[in-house]
């Protein structure tokens, strides 16, 4: 059984505080205050996945740019060239490469998430520290490659001559967005994954269809308008769109999409912070 310390206004003789390990309850408070105080831990396992990540591959970091890269052109050539879909008016490999660099963080930030406990079992089994820091580290980790494909893109718009207004700014915030939404789906199957080893299987498929159900390849106007709030309920979508209209200047203003996927994803963080801490007290046994 997993065990998290409790702290008691007690000392012993020289005055150090004592801490009392007992087992949690079923439903535990986030605890985010402990979090806090074990910050350093959270960046020495995050700069461990980004070093893992990448350990003897040829190409190194470079990955990062080449995952959205090969995106772009396998969608250029097959919904622009031949499927001719529409793309706000600017060139398609531009408009899609602005989709896939959030999305390329996303995908990998869920994926690396979603296996975090099974793939550090042995801390898990040997010392108690914070659950919650193994998934936020791998989430993290992941923002290297988002920074790195975003240079790209930068390049790639004052190539096709698209220079960004002070709208810009605004790509933090979506930044943040796509993080939270990453960081709550991957909490939801970190835990899952635990008791259940087939998520393991299904993460791919999930995030393949969740490619296709998000704007990327194709623009969210083409959708009838009852159905653009029903859509939005995916969080990437108003990231997606939001990073086009604030970087592109893109036609399609997000507007009600972005905030429909804003709500949707601070639920879905806030119920997956609560669903891992109500399963945390069975992670040691199960993994």
């Amino acid at each position: 059984m997993a065990l998290s310390p409790s702290h008691s206004a007690n000392a012993v003789g020289d005055g150090r505080p004592v801490v009392i390990i007992e087992p949690p309850r079923r439903w535990m408070p986030l605890d985010l205050r402990e979090l806090w105080d074990q910050r350093e831990l959270v960046y020495f396992l995050a700069w461990r996945d980004i070093k893992v990540r990448y350990k003897q591959t040829a190409l190194g970091a470079s990955w990062a740019i080449l995952q959205p890269i090969f995106g772009m052109a396998v969608f250029s050539i097959f919904f622009g060239k031949l499927g001719r879909i529409p793309s706000d008016g600017l060139p398609y490999p531009l408009w899609s490469f602005a989709g896939l660099v959030p999305w390329a963080f996303f995908s990998q930030a869920l994926t690396q998430s979603a296996n975090s406990l099974v793939m550090s079992q042995n801390l898990l089994r040997k010392v108690y520290f914070p659950r919650l820091a193994i998934p936020i580290a791998t989430v993290l980790s992941a923002a290297v490659d988002l920074v790195l494909a975003f240079v790209v893109l930068l390049a790639m718009m004052a190539f096709y001559g698209v220079f960004p207004t002070t709208r810009a700014v605004l790509v933090i915030p979506l930044a943040v967005l796509a993080f939270v939404a990453a960081l709550g789906s991957g909490l939801w199957l970190a835990a899952l994954s635990v008791r259940y080893r087939d998520v393991r299987y299904a993460v791919p498929v999930l995030v393949q269809f969740w490619l296709f159900a998000t704007p990327i390849a194709y623009p969210s106007s083409l959708l009838p308008g009852n159905w653009r709030v029903l859509y939005a309920f995916n969080p990437m979508t108003g990231v997606v769109e939001g990073f086009r209209w604030a970087l592109l200047g893109a036609h399609t203003t997000p507007g009600a999409m972005l905030a429909v996927s804003t709500v949707a994803a601070i639920v879905t963080l806030i119920g997956g912070a609560y669903y891992f801490r109500s399963m945390e007290r069975t992670f040691a046994d199960l993994v």
